[in-house]
Order: structure tokens, then sequence, then C-alpha cells
């Protein structure tokens, strides 16, 4: 599977693949039950691979991928109207993840953004803080009450930002043991620009609520109708609690899709002071890619 390239298809028969055309419902049926018809939707370096089976599910496969995305989207759809994809079947063991899951209909906004007139873009906008909304509302299990930042099973951070330089990891029980870590995780990959912690740890947002994050927010995971209408939020792997101002965060940390996270700030709900944030994103996101290439998507 390493050579198969994005967007194109293939046809697998047994353990042999070898490209094919574009394919028909008619060429689906006439599959024998060793062959399959394949399309790649998404491949990351060191990340996951997401294809299209015969024109019927996804899969998502790879080292980043657990049973967190699949009881995150299950939260999801239980007390939200938030369109998610609906899991067929699971396979994880340690370290590895296969996740098989219907179609979400519509179009990646990756590809419909920039044709999108100012009218459009902010219907897009305002439906996302909308659904962003209703991700927050979801309740926290009480035994999750007391950590403020956590992945959606109660694990420790393994991010960039929150990750624990001791081990075993301590949790994050208040948002001034947050703020420290930030701040500890700085100084260790060799952040200069204010010399002491009060210089940054002032910076830094306060955050009077941990609620749920989808924390990947980006046209790339947005699914729209031909009307622009919101129909599906894809990609969950990275969510989880956090402070209630981490969703806003990393929607405004790149300007990789033009004037997208212009639009989002313009019509977010509140805005927030995000100037500790970026001066430790420049120093963490280095220490980040000397550890290990992250995924993209």
């Amino acid at each position: 599977m390493q050579n198969i390239q994005v967007g194109q298809h293939y046809k697998r028969t047994g353990r042999t693949i070898s490209p094919c055309s574009t394919p028909s419902v008619a060429d689906i049926l006439a599959l024998r039950p060793d062959q399959e018809i394949f399309t790649v939707l998404s491949k990351v370096l060191w990340g996951n691979t997401v294809l299209l089976h015969d024109l019927s599910y996804v899969s998502k496969a790879g080292f980043n991928v657990g049973p967190a995305e699949v009881e995150a989207m299950r939260l999801v759809s239980q007390h939200t109207s938030v369109p998610v994809p609906h899991v067929i079947h699971t396979a994880c063991s340690a370290g590895y993840g296969n996740i098989e899951m219907t179609i979400v209909p519509g179009t990646s906004l990756d590809g419909r953004w920039d044709t999108l007139d100012a009218r459009g873009k902010e219907s897009v906008c305002r439906q996302t803080w909308q659904l962003i909304a209703e991700i927050q509302a979801i309740p926290r299990p009480p035994e999750l009450e007391d950590i403020v930042r956590c992945g959606v099973d109660g694990s420790v951070p393994r991010d960039t930002f929150f990750e624990d330089l001791q081990d075993p990891p301590r949790a994050l029980r208040s948002d001034a043991e947050l703020r420290a870590r930030i701040c500890e995780r700085y100084r260790h990959f060799g952040g200069y620009q204010y010399a002491t912690a009060d210089d940054l740890l002032g910076m830094l947002p306060r955050s009077e609520r941990t609620v749920f994050t989808h924390a990947d927010i980006a046209p790339r995971n947005i699914m729209v109708d031909a009307n622009n209408r919101i129909t599906g939020i894809l990609d969950w792997e990275h969510a989880g609690w956090y402070p209630e101002y981490w969703e806003y965060a990393q929607i405004l940390r790149s300007a990789a899709w033009g004037d997208w996270s212009e639009w989002m700030d313009r019509t977010a709900p509140r805005r927030w002071d995000l100037r500790g944030i970026e001066a430790a994103r420049l120093v963490l996101a280095l220490a980040s890619s000397d550890e290990e290439p992250e995924p993209e998507w």
C-alpha cells in the first residue's frame, strides 16, 4: 500500500493491487468475491490512510487510529445533531487501528471554499460555529469532572502543547496547572522570548470551562452539499476535553485555506486573546517536528 497515490483508483485481487479507471456501479457489481476497487481519499506519511471501498464505505487506518475516535463519534451522535460518519466496524490493536464508516454525502469544503462569495463563506462559518456550540454542550462524564484536559476516554494528553515531560504523566486538574504545563514545555524546548514564567503565563488565556472539542475543524474536515449546507464533520482523532478557547485557537492557527481563518474569526461568537498560545506554538511546533512528523489532515 506504500505506492498508492491520493485520488487514484485501484483494483485489489487477493494480495495484488493494480491501478484501474474510475469505477462504475457495473464495475463494482462485476467483482469476484476476492476482489475490490478502492479510491485513495487521503494519505499522510507516518499518519493515516483513508480509502473509499467499492463506492459503499470508507476506511481509515494508521498508527494514529484508535478506539478514542470511535468513542468521540458515538458521543457526538448521541448528544448532538452534528452529522458524523456511522461506524460499521473497528479493529484496533496496540499502536495501529482501522475504522470502517459510512460515506458522508457532499463535497469537501477544501475544494469549494475559494469558489464561494462573501455570503456563502459567512453562511458556512456561522453553520460551523452553531455545530461547535452543540459539540461544546456535550456533558462531561462524572469521572472526568476534575480533569481540564484529557482524551475523550480520559487518557492523558499526547500532543504538542499538553504532553507531560515527566513519566508517568500527570493529569491536568486545573486551568493553572494547564497554563503551567504549556510554560514548562515552552522553556524545555528553548523558548526565550519571555524571560520569566510570569511573562508567558500572563499572556495565556484563562478558561472557566472544559468542553468537548473536535480540535481540527478545517475545510478538509467539513462536507457541504450543493447549497453549501454542512452535511458532515470528519476526522475525530484529536477530539477530547479541552479548555473552551481551544477550538477557536486551532481554527485560527493556520492560513492554509486562504481567508478561512479570517471568516471564522469574524463570525466567532466569542474571540480570545491568543498571543500567548501563538508565542508558545512557534516553539512547540518546531519541537514536535523534531520528534516525529505530525499528521496534517
